[in-house]
């Protein structure tokens, strides 16, 4: 029996059917949002591991930011991921923006890892 699947399982499903063609050997730059926080992953999918993470849990952003579901918050956490991923060695990735449609805090985030030197 098929599974009936929502839009956002949908939209997910799709976009990582065409991440796992075009990725290249390339790692992934994986976004999760909730209600209340933003969290970005750089993914070795070959290896397996995390490269890199950032997100609106840690404690000098918890301190310095108003709420984690803001705009400005996931601009903080782009900046941060990129920074991280660059300082390990990687500048290229692909996006996987999780099912979430591309504007808000994913748009956001996506324009920050790019200003501060990550290419996708």
């Amino acid at each position: 029996m098929a599974r009936n699947l929502g839009v956002t399982a949908r939209r997910k499903k799709r976009t990582r059917i065409k991440i796992r063609k075009s990725n290249a050997g390339r790692p992934r730059l994986s976004v999760f949002r909730s209600g209340r926080h933003i969290y970005a992953q750089v993914i070795d999918d070959t290896a397996g591991k995390t490269v890199a993470a950032a997100s609106t849990l840690e404690k000098e952003q918890r301190s310095a930011l108003k709420t984690g579901a803001s705009v400005d918050a996931a601009v903080t956490v782009g900046k941060l991921i990129a920074e991280r991923a660059v300082a390990e060695g990687i500048k290229e990735v692909v996006f996987d923006r999780g099912g979430y449609r591309y504007h808000g805090r994913v748009k956001a985030l996506a324009d920050a890892a790019r200003e501060n030197g990550l290419s996708f």
